[in-house]
């Protein structure tokens, strides 16, 4: 297929709306902007051998490129709308791009989000989306509004995905069972569930937030410096799946798992007098929410031990240490 083939045929997949005067097919994309709102704008890259395997599943890549970056709204507390997607790719073969595609407009759809352009060029597989969302003016979450005293809290389960990298080449199990426990962490890895109604949610409530991409302590440490605190842990209060208690029994191993990132999940602080609101909060975005920890003076993220003592906390994932 010829790059301008593959552009009549995505353009054939992607409806007309109101708010895209233009969309694609020209050389920029024209999008009515609602007044008193602030745009906001997220980037991510998935490459081959890095971000997913190269023999990985072409619907789950469209998948998680998707996810990835609604992921990032989310965190902002942001409404997706529109999205710009730059594909490299060695060649433009139907076989590929179609369950790819699939894959990326499925979950682009099931949030609303509409394609309005991108680029397609020749090379080593590359993927970008950008996503274009939008946020009443002054409401958006950010990394630097915690206070002394707030409550560190996380989505759903954290842990799945790295331990589904960590288990990637030993043998399946043959046992029913297992074998669906191994599916289940395999698919937390290969197709995260944004939690972009959270972040909605969360406008007026949450004074900070961050989704987990690069280990929760990587990424809570970010909250940390920008609010100029400290975070405190408590490992034991960790969220974790029963997927990964079965997979993984000793609770060291479960919980170094549990700070290795890739679960997309929401990492949020909440004013402790807030700390009723979470069960609404928890039904309103159909996902468990669990207090793991508080912020407080100082700064870095530490681990509280079994002995009331504190540690500083692992790293996350670092794409050039």
């Amino acid at each position: 297929m010829g790059e301008f083939d593959f552009i009549a045929r995505l353009a054939g997949r992607v409806p007309a709306r109101a708010d895209v005067p233009l969309g694609i097919g020209d050389d920029a994309a024209l999008l009515a902007i609602e007044p008193g709102c602030q745009q906001v704008v997220a980037v991510d890259t998935l490459v081959a051998g890095v971000h997913f395997p190269l023999d990985a599943e072409p619907a789950d890549v469209g998948h998680k490129l998707a996810a990835v970056n609604l992921s990032d709204l989310a965190a902002m507390g942001a409404e997706p709308r529109h999205a710009l997607l730059a594909l490299t790719l060695p060649s433009l073969d139907p076989g590929w791009v179609d369950p790819f595609l699939n894959g990326l407009l499925a979950l682009l759809a099931a949030h609303q989000v509409m394609l309005v352009g991108g680029d397609t060029t020749r090379g080593p597989a590359t993927l970008t989306l950008t996503l274009i969302g939008s946020v009443p003016a002054g409401q958006a979450l950010r990394r630097a509004g915690a206070s002394a005293g707030d409550l560190v809290c996380v989505s759903g389960s954290l842990g799945d995905a790295a331990a589904a990298l960590a288990l990637r080449g030993t043998p399946r199990p043959e046992d029913g069972e297992a074998r669906l426990v191994r599916e289940r962490l395999d698919q937390r890895l290969a197709r995260p569930t944004p939690r972009v109604a959270l972040g909605l949610a969360l406008r007026g409530l949450g004074s900070a937030c961050i989704d987990v991409s690069d280990g929760l302590y990587a990424d809570l440490g970010h909250i940390a410096r920008a609010s100029g605190l400290a975070a405190v842990v408590d490992p034991a209060r960790l969220p974790a799946s029963r997927a990964l208690t079965t997979v993984i029994g000793d609770p060291a191993r479960r919980q170094r798992l549990q700070g290795g990132g890739d679960d997309y999940e929401l990492c949020f602080t909440l004013p402790r007098d807030r700390e009723a609101a979470l069960a609404e909060l928890a039904r309103k975005a159909h996902v468990p929410l669990t207090v793991i920890g508080e912020m407080g003076p100082g700064e870095g993220v530490h681990r509280l031990e079994p002995d009331g003592s504190l540690r500083p906390a692992g790293r996350g994932w670092d794409h050039f240490a």
